[in-house]
């Protein structure tokens, strides 16, 4: 039975191929930014809706957020879909393969459903990019009824695991005084260089940091006039850490480079932590081997870790601690391209990235009749969860 719901969803989605291309290309020529994803939400609704979905917009008080859901029983199974885009860029993260990678699943597993039980849904989750979509969904109970959570993010390797470090934003001002920088400097106080005693200072703290750790940032004000002493400067940055313990000893670091440069320049300092917080990933590993399984079946050779995966952050950690959940990797470009970039915002509308996309999708759609089709799966599943609170 599970061989013949496996070839009957891999039919399914090559059916349906052009439409899932065609709707992966107009969300890519249609690029929105995070919360203001108005086509690209109601696309996918309508797409869910006329293949049998019952649709709930706006979700979680977000306009673009939502949930369609096929069957009414336990267990529920959830693929997510992201379809913001990078400003000035565009999808140069692919999510508008991961939005089709999600509903061409979700479609096929009706077929799953209808012969297992259970339920399918696909929740769409706004603005990952930059606001932390799932974090605020999560707050508010967007995950509190299903059991487990999948989805997969293009990339330029086929992975059945993710690193991606807890995150949060920290936002600094420094406040000084403006003066003539050649008639009285004497008479300011320089905002501009709290901010480059700050940068120096954290320059110095990544000596003494754990290796996957991560501080970044960039000046968002320097002052305005070259001989005007600068009465105001600021910057972003991002703190990163493998694990939330970690990330608060770092944010208390970080905070004391720029009180000291504050101090030592007589400014006054401002700053704000963002209000989202990244989790880490949880990975859960009987997942990730079914996706491989998968994934092979369809002449994709796939790493359970790619140990030369670079670190990032992503909102599907805040889930990944609620839910067992996975979030592979499926390749696209080739090895060495950066995502986030010009490049890579055309390999996510190539040839290659449909065909990575319904292969994801296949791989998803046949993961969920795995994890339906044997009761033990599922428990194992939540067991390895459960161990490793």
């Amino acid at each position: 039975m599970l061989s013949g719901l496996k070839s009957t969803v891999q039919a399914d989605i090559d059916n349906h191929r052009q439409q899932l291309a065609d709707l992966s290309l107009k969300i890519h020529s249609n690029p929105e930014i995070g919360f203001k994803e108005h086509k690209a939400s109601n696309w996918l609704t309508q797409y869910l809706e006329t293949n049998g979905f019952m649709v709930e917009r706006g979700i979680c008080q977000l306009e673009t957020a939502f949930k369609a859901v096929y069957g009414n029983k336990r267990p529920a199974i959830a693929i997510l879909a992201e379809y913001d885009a990078l400003p000035h860029l565009g999808h140069a993260c692919g999510h508008n393969l991961i939005a089709t990678i999600a509903v061409g699943a979700a479609v096929a597993s009706k077929a799953i459903i209808d012969k297992l039980g259970g339920s399918v849904l696909v929740i769409g989750t706004p603005a990952e990019e930059i606001y932390g979509g799932k974090v605020i969904m999560a707050e508010r109970g967007a995950f509190n009824d299903i059991d487990m959570a999948l989805m997969v993010h293009p990339s330029t390797n086929d992975t059945a695991t993710t690193k991606a470090l807890a995150c949060i934003s920290l936002e600094v001002d420094f406040f000084g005084h403006d003066a003539h920088a050649a008639a009285h400097p004497e008479e300011g106080i320089n905002a501009l260089e709290a901010i480059i005693l700050s940068f120096n200072a954290i320059n110095s703290l990544r000596q003494h940091i754990k290796g996957d750790a991560r501080i970044h940032g960039i000046i968002t004000d320097g002052g305005q006039v070259v001989n005007v002493v600068p009465a105001h400067s600021a910057a972003s940055f991002l703190v990163r850490a493998k694990d939330d313990a970690y990330l608060e000893e770092l944010k208390n670091k970080v905070l004391n480079c720029f009180t000291g440069a504050a101090t030592a320049t007589g400014t006054e300092l401002k700053y704000k932590w963002g209000d989202v917080q990244y989790a880490p990933m949880r990975n859960n590993i009987i997942m990730a081997n079914l996706f491989i399984t998968n994934m092979n079946i369809l002449g994709r050779s796939v790493k359970l870790v790619n140990p030369d995966q670079s670190f990032g952050s992503t909102d599907m950690g805040n889930v990944s601690q609620l839910v067992p959940s996975i979030h592979p990797s499926v390749a696209i470009a080739p090895k060495g391209m950066s995502i986030h970039s010009p490049q890579f915002v055309e390999a996510a509308a190539s040839e290659s990235g449909i065909q990575g996309m319904l292969d994801a999708a296949k791989a998803i759609a046949m993961t969920v009749a795995d994890l339906l089709s044997n009761p033990e799966t599922f428990k194992e599943v939540n067991k390895e969860f459960a161990e490793n609170l």
